[in-house]
């Protein structure tokens, strides 16, 4: 069974950090490419990020790029998000998702507000 799980978000005041973490199962994680996703309240699901299969080459969204970045570690199974100099406007629900196998985690939120 196909499996991502996302962690690492939470509650930061704007001008701070998170690193989120989607740990993958079921599959052979080093074979696909991986994205983050982000659906803020009301809005529509927006791509923010994403990384070939050897952590070599990434894309972020305008409104990311510089500020986040994604990696990932294929001994460990898992994607990172490394998120800084938060805005309110980052707030949202983030998904990673393996494209190749249509398959999308629950999602962790993420929060920035004072």
């Amino acid at each position: 069974e196909v499996r991502l799980v996302e962690s690492g978000g939470g509650l930061v005041q704007p001008g701070g950090s998170l690193r989120l973490s989607c740990a993958a199962s079921g599959f052979t994680f080093s074979n696909y490419v991986m994205t983050w996703f982000r659906q803020a309240p009301g809005k529509g699901l927006e791509w923010v990020s994403n990384i070939n299969t050897d952590g070599s080459t990434t894309d972020y969204a305008p409104s990311v790029k510089g500020r986040f970045t994604m990696s990932r570690d294929n001994t460990k199974n898992t994607v990172y998000l490394q998120m800084n100099s938060l805005k309110s406007e980052d707030t949202a629900l983030y998904y990673c998702r393996c494209p190749g196998l249509f398959a999308s985690g629950q999602g962790t939120q993420v929060t920035v507000s004072s």
